[in-house]
């Protein structure tokens, strides 16, 4: 039995609220469960000056969690003068799974930066936050077309993420923080709308886990990423 007595395959409750912010040209507020993270896309008219003169844009990500998003309150990392090595490593990866789904050549020479804060975190914040900036950066996008500014849509797909794990010893979806902090196996599962694998991020937390195994958390991954994708769809219609 799940601590939160939904079934094996049962995603949190999802709930998607855009146009949040007044100054961001895309924003939502994404919810999880009780994973909440605040989603913003802006939009600078030039790109990174590695890219200078190639006719590329560029999708970036920057990651954050506000002091008492937990249950205890963490230091700002503004205050400690740095972002720890976590934070660093999810921004990346945000950043990454973005640009998965862009043609950056169709976006021309500028740059969309998406913002992720979170608000409230269960579990999964990396995941609510690729799901909900590829919603930010959606409508950022929207605004370019609108506009004229580009012609040509340069987002190619959905991107949306969900953890799996091993809890109890069954394969699980869309881990919540007890399940995570006691899970045997955990993974983070980053796929298309077309179901195409963009990242997986999978680990042994104290037990090892077999191919077979796995190959149960993908398919776990897949429906959980089509419920995403469709909220997703809903979000931005």
């Amino acid at each position: 039995m799940r601590p939160s007595g939904r079934k094996l395959s049962e995603m949190r409750p999802i709930s998607i609220e855009t146009g949040v912010t007044k100054h961001a040209e895309g924003s939502c507020l994404i919810k999880v469960g009780e994973t909440h993270v605040l989603c913003t896309a802006s939009l600078e008219e030039k790109a990174p000056p590695f890219l200078k003169g190639t006719g590329k844009g560029w999708v970036t990500a920057e990651y954050g969690m506000l002091p008492r998003a937990t249950h205890t309150r963490n230091r700002r990392e503004a205050a400690a003068g740095k972002q720890s090595g976590r934070t660093q490593e999810i921004q990346r990866l945000i950043g990454r799974a973005l640009r998965a789904g862009v043609d950056t050549r169709a976006l021309g020479e500028r740059q969309i930066t998406v913002d992720c804060d979170v608000i409230q975190a269960d579990g999964g914040t990396r995941c609510a936050s690729i799901t909900g900036g590829w919603i930010a950066l959606r409508l950022a996008v929207n605004k370019l077309l609108k506009s004229g500014q580009i012609s040509t849509d340069p987002i190619l797909e959905h991107v949306a993420a969900v953890s799996c794990g091993i809890y109890a010893g069954q394969p699980v979806l869309d881990l919540d923080y007890l399940e995570d902090s006691e899970a045997g196996t955990d993974g983070n599962f980053i796929l298309t709308g077309s179901a195409k694998l963009i990242e997986v991020q999978m680990s042994a937390e104290g037990a090892t886990f077999s191919r077979g195994e796995m190959g149960q958390l993908l398919d776990l991954a897949e429906a959980g990423i089509a419920e995403l994708v469709a909220a997703q769809k809903a979000a931005v219609a």
